[in-house]
């Protein structure tokens, strides 16, 4: 149960983010052009580094999020979840295993990041800014898990939920529905 009132039809982020809408703009904003803006990582691979991130800080609702978030980008299913489990062997390239190496690190403590790592990346063909947003976007996915986690939010109670909010992300994005969510109320 959540530890402030929220609207019962909103899960996990949701939730929050209707809850508090003038927080919540720059948030959105910020996570859809690291997410869905111009890069040299597809969308699929910046997922991945969002649920390797929620993976290690145990978050449920955005592990679960992003992990079907990323499967319907790939086109499957195999992938996020090798990743979650080990991403050395995970089938990712050398350059995405060093780079979600660097979010993993980044979710544990930005301490964690050391000049090996970064080389690492560098050697496998990462540029800069891939290294940078990596970063960004695993201290983004922080502040997500502990947002969510740290007010209580609610799971959903049906598991499809997670391809519905899936479809949502990868088609609509990062941006608020126009019509709001009232349209995910039970009659």
């Amino acid at each position: 149960m959540p530890y402030i009132a929220l609207e019962d039809h909103l899960p996990g982020i949701t939730g929050l983010l209707e809850y508090s809408k003038g927080t919540a703009q720059p948030i959105r904003n910020l996570t859809q052009f690291l997410l869905r803006g111009p890069s040299t990582l597809t969308e699929a691979e910046r997922e991945l580094i969002a649920t390797v991130v929620s993976y290690g800080n145990e978050c449920t609702f955005c592990t679960t999020a992003h992990t079907a978030a990323a499967d319907l980008l790939a086109g499957e299913t195999q992938t996020a979840e090798k990743v979650k489990q080990n991403i050395e062997t995970a089938p990712v390239s050398e350059k995405m295993k060093a780079l979600l190496t660097i979010a993993r690190l980044t979710g544990e403590s930005g301490k964690n990041v050391t000049t090996h790592v970064v080389e690492r990346a560098k050697a496998a063909g990462a540029t800069d800014i891939e290294i940078h947003d990596t970063v960004l976007i695993a201290a983004l996915f922080c502040l997500y898990n502990r947002y969510v986690d740290g007010l209580g939010t609610a799971l959903p109670i049906d598991p499809a939920y997670y391809d519905v909010l899936a479809d949502r992300l990868v088609n609509h994005g990062y941006t608020r529905l126009p019509q709001g969510y009232d349209h995910l109320k039970k009659a």
